[in-house]
């Protein structure tokens, strides 16, 4: 009976620890997001891509360094369709892939999906430092870290899904 009661007792405190480390993930889920919907990073060209592709540095903002590793693919994608970056020495920046200002407000309810956690964003980013952020890359600003990761975007994919999802006008629409 004693047995019993025990094994009772500490399923109950494994299901409540597990409980409250769920919860713990989910609000720092939900921090994440709050940091991806306000856009708080800054980009710059760090290389030369394979062809399709472009090479970018993205300084991403949180308080946990992980999250700000893994909000920089989404910044990265961001950037690359609603704000473009600007060029180096030797190395040109580039617009953004769309021209329209309201595109993203337009299309909101694309953009949430497209951005969601684990969503369609994903297909066209390749972190290049595998997570692994370089100590001049780490940085602490007040309470918040701001991080620096070499993101690879494949723009020639990201463009044709955004072509074909309506959202972009292909680039042979009007000759």
């Amino acid at each position: 009976m004693k047995k019993h009661i025990l094994s009772s007792l500490l399923l109950c405190l494994f299901i409540v620890g597990f409980t409250l480390n769920v919860n713990a993930q989910a609000h720092a889920k939900k921090k994440a997001d709050e940091a991806t919907e306000a856009w708080r990073y800054e980009v710059e060209v760090a290389g030369t891509g394979t062809q399709g592709t472009y090479l970018i540095k993205v300084w991403s903002y949180s308080k946990r360094p992980a999250v700000a590793i893994e909000q920089a693919k989404k910044n990265a994608v961001h950037a690359i369709i609603f704000k473009g970056f600007p060029g180096k020495t030797g190395i040109a920046g580039k617009p953004p892939l769309t021209t329209n200002v309201n595109i993203e407000e337009e299309k909101k309810d694309f953009f949430t999906d497209f951005f969601s956690e684990g969503g369609k964003y994903m297909k066209f980013v390749t972190l290049t430092t595998d997570g692994a952020v370089a100590a001049e890359d780490r940085m602490r600003v007040g309470k918040e870290y701001k991080i620096g990761v070499l993101v690879s975007v494949n723009v020639a994919l990201l463009r044709k899904d955004l072509e074909d999802a309506g959202i972009l006008k292909s680039l042979n629409a009007g000759f």
